[in-house]
């Protein structure tokens, strides 16, 4: 899966399972976030993995250890993942983190926030800052949660992945919920199998969210989000 390197103040992304599996390049750096259901050899390189939480359509150690052996990669994961993961990779490479954790890959900075996804051990999402200062909250499968207003007057966040379906609970509603919440300039749908729901998330952003731009994403197609200004 070839990501041409992105244009300064930019970002490129792809989408490549149903779940919350997605390629983050920087100008510098390359992060895959939640590798599952991917053949590891469908990368090119890969600077860090981060691993969201521990349920199987996150966390697939089979995948990271060969991504590892391929790369010599960084792996950051929450603490429940982290302990998977502990007999192969080795501990100079593997970060644990928990909420208000920051990790940098390089230039690009990766902070965990909380995640409301009950059924997890120990969930985190992550915000991602480019090393130009492009702002990503990738959601995992979290729910909206009240907080996340605060970490997005914080970050003021130039793109955000909310989930649709298939997590407890998840639905469009939901996934614009954190839109609405987090009021990114671009709003990104996914964690579903359903074009329906990605769809529907969309005429939601457009019916109410004037100021929010919708990119409704095909898997393995390459897009690309500018810096706010």
């Amino acid at each position: 899966m070839a990501v041409e390197v992105p244009a300064k103040n930019e970002i490129a992304f792809v989408w490549f399972n149903n779940y919350a599996g997605v390629i983050i390049k920087t100008p510098s750096q390359t992060l895959v976030i939640d590798p599952v259901d991917v053949k590891p050899k469908t990368f090119q390189h890969v600077d860090a993995i981060l691993v969201t939480h521990e349920h199987y359509d996150h966390l697939d150690q089979s995948v990271i250890y060969e991504l590892y052996k391929m790369f010599k990669c960084m792996v950051v994961a929450d603490s429940t993942s982290a302990k998977r993961l502990r007999n192969i990779i080795p501990a100079e490479k593997l970060r644990e983190v928990q909420q208000g954790s920051e990790v940098k890959i390089g230039e690009v900075s990766v902070k965990a926030e909380k995640c409301n996804h009950p059924p997890a051990a120990t969930p985190v999402t992550f915000v991602i800052t480019s090393e130009d200062g492009v702002k990503v909250f990738h959601t995992a499968d979290s729910l909206p949660f009240p907080e996340m207003a605060d970490v997005a007057a914080r970050e003021k966040f130039d793109i955000v992945f909310c989930t649709v379906g298939i997590a407890p609970g998840s639905s469009p509603a939901t996934g614009f919920e954190i839109a609405r919440l987090t009021k990114p300039r671009v709003a990104v749908p996914y964690h579903t199998g359903s074009t329906a729901d990605l769809r529907k998330f969309a005429d939601m952003i457009k019916k109410n969210l004037p100021n929010v731009s919708c990119i409704v994403p095909e898997i393995g197609k390459i897009y690309s989000v500018s810096k706010k200004v």
